[in-house]
């Protein structure tokens, strides 16, 4: 369903954000009517006359949370001294686009929700459109990342390198590492020397 006034859409806004900060936190399993209710300060039966559905509400959740990682990383791609173009701060912005920006004491944990979000996806048909769409995007910002640090890549090699990424987080969780992150800089520094 739609809002159709402006108290509406502020109220359907706030079950989409509390439905993402869920999603983040938990998981799929922890976003459910009386969850997103009670984070968003709403009454219970305001999820299901906004949403049709469960998962409309999570797809909506997931969107919004996707988009607002894209515009943090064109926020940060438009900070980026092209000085500094290629070295820690140009691997901290791919890393914190594939693994989500440090959450410091508890950023193994949000790699490890992350990856088993990403995973999760796989068995939800209903995202597949959402996350081809957001995949795209997160590549073509990428693509832009590295053109802008002299090192333009194309679309496979944005892949290739994420794949890395990817390789060596699963890599650090299944080791119980406690930074998978460094595990991933260290892949990904590595593959960014020059030949």
């Amino acid at each position: 369903m739609t809002a159709a006034t402006p108290k509406g859409e502020r109220r359907r806004q706030a079950l989409v954000e509390a439905a993402a900060g869920l999603l983040v936190d938990g998981g799929f399993d922890a976003v459910r009517h009386r969850a997103v209710a009670e984070r968003a300060g709403l009454p219970l039966a305001s999820t299901t006359y906004y949403f049709d559905s469960l998962d409309e509400l999570i797809t909506a959740a997931l969107e919004f949370h996707g988009g607002t990682e894209l515009a943090y990383g064109k926020a940060r791609l438009a900070e980026l001294d092209p000085a500094e173009c290629g070295g820690d701060a140009f691997i901290d912005l791919v890393l914190d686009l594939l693994l989500g920006p440090p959450a410091g004491e508890r950023d193994a944990e949000a790699v490890l929700l992350r990856y088993e979000r990403l995973v999760a996806t796989g068995r939800r048909p209903y995202l597949r459109p959402l996350m081809r769409r957001l995949s795209g995007q997160l590549h073509g910002l990428l693509v832009d990342i590295f053109a802008r640090s002299g090192q333009p890549v194309g679309r496979e090699r944005v892949e290739e390198l994420i794949a890395l990424v990817d390789g060596a987080v699963v890599n650090a969780l299944i080791e119980i590492s406690p930074d998978p992150r460094a595990a991933a800089r260290r892949m990904l520094a590595k593959a960014m020397q020059p030949r």
